[in-house]
């Protein structure tokens, strides 16, 4: 079991500077990597609040010069909204200045926002998504290849900076489509699951699902498929400093469920406005769902998530809304110094039992 932090890079309200947003998760992600935690990861968005993060291969890139061993991972990128050329020889460049510490997450996307600005239409973003897989491997591992598509064409072409990982980065699919989540398992590429800011019924719902995309995909979950769990989790004895970080994740779910659902507001076409949604769900609520509270707690907590699910991997959401920026590095020094040592532990003694 390893630990990634994930930066989703948001801004709240005007009260911080774009600068501010970005400077804070690079200064996150040295930390993560002091810490000791093995991952950090970064989003992509466009066009609003949700996340300031365009290209999380250029935060890798530019992450990479300011760190030693921590890997580095997109977290995803929307596939839909590149050039496959561009894009795979972006990949072979940044894995090669990162030393070999790429961990490639992609995924289809599903902000329409994003899509209507890009020229792409939501409806095909699936299949385009298939064909970027058919061609990833062929352009990452062969000398030339080329593609001809129903929406990508690529010419006899050769990638010119080869990855520095052979025969290619890790590749992590993220999707709640069972469809794009069986090719993953097929093609023996890792997961990326979340279940948002619910509780262990969800989190049993998920693993059953899990096992079912493993079963009609002809592998066993936990001897053949390694995923990973994104969630929100936070330690402390200060209760104010509990429901600022939850009331800054339930803004992260309102933001996100607004551009999904396309009842996005804005008064000057950038702020997304931030609106109750018929699943929105109080405080206490959010207390009783996910690992927060003392470090015991939530390491008890995580540790039952553990058990239920069964995950290789847990990212753990750090950059969310406008929370305190030195109140979360010292957040994450403290599961590096207490929480990730004492679950690791944990789960060896059980593992020899």
């Amino acid at each position: 079991m390893d630990f990634g932090v994930f930066i989703l890079a948001q801004q709240r309200g005007y009260h911080q500077t774009s600068s501010q947003v970005i400077s804070n998760s690079v200064e996150q992600t040295i930390m993560a990597e002091q810490a000791g935690f093995s991952n950090a990861w970064y989003a992509e968005h466009h066009f609003n609040n949700y996340s300031l993060s365009p290209s999380p291969l250029m935060m890798v890139a530019h992450c990479a010069g300011v760190t030693k061993k921590i890997r580095l991972g997109t977290g995803v990128c929307i596939l839909p909204l590149y050039h496959p050329a561009r894009f795979l020889a972006e990949v072979g460049f940044v894995d090669t200045i990162s030393n070999g510490r790429l961990d490639l997450g992609i995924g289809s996307g599903y902000q329409a926002f994003e899509f209507e600005r890009f020229g792409v239409k939501m409806e095909d973003a699936f299949k385009i998504y298939n064909e970027f897989l058919d061609i990833i491997p062929m352009g990452l591992q062969q000398k030339s290849f080329e593609y001809q598509g129903e929406f990508l064409s690529i010419p006899p072409s050769s990638i010119a900076v080869r990855c520095e990982q052979q025969p290619m980065p890790p590749v992590w699919v993220t999707s709640g489509n069972p469809v794009a989540l069986g090719r993953g398992v097929r093609e023996n590429h890792n997961l990326f699951v979340t279940a948002l800011l619910n509780g262990n019924d969800a989190i049993r719902q998920l693993r059953s699902r899990l096992e079912q995309v493993a079963q009609d995909n002809g592998r066993d979950l936990d001897r053949d498929v390694k995923f990973g769990f994104l969630r929100c989790g936070y330690a402390t004895d200060n209760n104010a400093e509990i429901d600022s970080y939850l009331d800054c994740a339930r803004f992260q779910r309102r933001i996100s469920e607004s551009l999904k659902y396309r009842r996005a507001q804005s008064e000057d076409g950038y702020m997304i406005k931030e609106v109750p949604s018929e699943k929105d769900v109080t405080l206490d609520e959010l207390r009783k769902n996910l690992p927060v509270g003392s470090v015991n707690e939530v390491i008890d907590k995580l540790l039952e998530e553990i058990s239920i699910l069964k995950p290789k991997h847990i990212a753990l959401q750090t950059q969310l809304g406008d929370f305190d920026q030195k109140t979360m590095l010292k957040q994450i020094e403290l599961w590096g110094d207490k929480i990730i040592p004492a679950i690791q532990k944990e789960l060896s003694l059980t593992a020899v039992a």
